[in-house]
């Protein structure tokens, strides 16, 4: 049985529908993450989690009962906010030790549960010290500390990351996947930040106007979109429109619309005529000044319409037949070299069969 059950789970504020009928279970131990744009949902349905919420339809259980008729003080369930919400006139131990304290815990039993997470978000040595003269992020783990001073079931996270700067927002996410394995506990993230939720999850719910389009690992959400808006979402993306021309067997001709006919491999219950895109992630393209056109690759010539130099990579926007424009993605792997490519150069593309997904919906 699987830890945590939302069932058809649905909340209005007004005319406006925020969660539209979501279905999901969670595991105990995993590190799940509700991932979209801004008003999709996911805080909404983190929020009923909580119980700061309450669904107009649906149930959400927990280790197999009811969660609803929970008031929101007796749930096992914690919430890191992204502000932190640390009380400043209180030590780094005593905010900890908060939680145990309102709970009737004895002293002699609050002091060695708050060293023990002190050790587990490193932070031994700031005990004493109040929460202003720490930086962002050690405040960051003293919040998840006290969040998880008491063992809850769930810890909620609802974009704990998104004040800090990108080096320490890096750093921060390592952490919380080694704590998050090291306690244990099952973790509900929320973000919008995909490359965040990539990295830190073992599973990812992608949420559009109040429901979910996609729930998987995040290699099949990444490589195996289930429609356009996911493929559109996670990173970057070409989306190309095109009319399905002929099915053979595990292979199917496209006919992209300004480029021509192009294989990709069969969708499964596409039919001839059908319109749609094919989805294709940049570093799936090759590109180069001169290539082999090979059995089974598209092939197309083109000029660099622009380049977004991102550091490790660069991605080129190649402009090919009818103004349709292509993203290739190269590594910068060569000492000294920015890029390989400059606008308005005479470029090759190609890519295999298989590189694309095509999507109908």
């Amino acid at each position: 049985m699987a830890l945590l059950e939302i069932k058809n789970v649905v909340k209005r504020f007004g005319n406006y529908t925020a969660v539209d009928d979501v279905s999901l279970t969670v595991d105990a131990g995993e590190f799940f993450t509700l991932l979209g744009p801004s008003g999709c949902g996911k805080t909404t349905l983190l929020r009923m989690l909580a119980g700061f919420e309450y669904p107009d339809l649906g149930d959400i259980r927990l280790d197999g009962k009811d969660l609803l008729n929970v008031p929101p003080e007796k749930r096992p369930v914690h919430t890191v906010f992204q502000n932190y919400a640390l009380f400043p006139h209180m030590t780094v131990k005593q905010n900890i030790a908060f939680p145990l304290n309102m709970a009737g815990w004895e002293a002699r039993s609050i002091n060695p549960q708050v060293d023990e997470l002190l050790e587990d978000v490193q932070l031994t040595e700031f005990g004493n010290r109040y929460p202003h003269e720490m930086s962002g992020g050690q405040r960051q783990r003293v919040a998840i500390a006290r969040a998880l001073v008491d063992r809850p079931r769930l810890l909620l996270l609802d974009e704990p990351l998104s004040a800090l700067d990108a080096k320490l927002r890096e750093e921060m996410q390592l952490e919380l996947m080694n704590l998050q394995k090291e306690v244990g506990i099952t973790f509900i993230y929320v973000t919008h930040d995909q490359g965040e939720a990539l990295a830190l999850s073992h599973r990812i719910a992608v949420m559009n106007k109040g429901k979910v389009e996609q729930l998987d690992i995040p290699e099949e959400i990444y490589s195996l979109p289930k429609n356009r808006f996911v493929a559109d979402f996670i990173g970057h993306c070409n989306v190309l429109e095109g009319i399905v021309q002929s099915i053979n067997g595990e292979i199917m001709t496209v006919n992209i619309k300004g480029c021509g006919a192009v294989q990709c491999s069969t969708t499964a219950g596409i039919t001839v005529g059908q319109s749609g895109w094919l989805a294709l992630r940049p570093e799936k393209i090759k590109l180069d000044k001169n290539l082999p056109e090979l059995p089974g690759e598209a092939y197309f010539k083109g000029i660099v319409h622009d380049c977004l130099y991102l550091g490790d990579v660069t991605i080129y926007i190649v402009e090919v037949a009818e103004g349709v424009l292509i993203e290739a993605m190269l590594p910068n792997n060569i000492l000294g070299v920015a890029k390989f490519f400059d606008d308005n150069d005479e470029v090759e593309i190609a890519w295999h069969h298989d590189a694309g997904r095509f999507l109908t919906a």
